[in-house]
């Protein structure tokens, strides 16, 4: 006689139907806006930031509303990387000195060169042009 596979008691179900909203949850986490951002979060198009002031010699400064973070080299150069983490697409919305905290999953990214620090993440953070236009730091492509 053939195995017959046993119904599934109605406890078993309604476990199955409460666990998998729950289980989306995290990967929601990292899509949902304010959590976290898709790579097209990156600016298109050169982009106003703020005052040229706003970013030291050997700091840097996060523009969360742009997703880009500026640095500025020893010799006032700028550099600018978009702050769509490269491990999840979320958006890094952390910068303690110049390190970038993603807060998805806790990667770590130098701001002063975009490179990984402390994994998950494996690849740097994509470099974007930056200029000064009229004591303006602009950021993006064409800038």
């Amino acid at each position: 006689m053939p195995d017959r596979p046993t119904p599934a008691s109605r406890r078993t179900v309604l476990r199955g139907a409460a666990a998998a909203p729950l289980a989306g949850l995290g990967l929601a986490a990292c899509g949902a806006p304010g959590n976290g951002a898709s790579a097209d979060a990156t600016p298109t198009a050169p982009v106003e930031l703020g005052a040229e002031s706003e970013v030291a010699k050997g700091s840097a400064a996060l523009y969360r509303d742009h997703n880009v973070v500026v640095s500025r080299a020893g010799d006032g150069g700028l550099k600018a990387y978009s702050t769509i983490c490269t491990h999840a697409g979320c958006a890094i919305n952390k910068l303690q000195g110049t390190t970038l905290i993603c807060p998805c999953h806790g990667s770590e990214f130098d701001a002063r060169t975009g490179k990984v620090v402390q994994a998950p993440a494996t690849e740097p953070l994509n470099e974007l042009s930056v200029k000064v236009v009229k004591g303006k730091i602009v950021a993006g492509p064409g800038a």
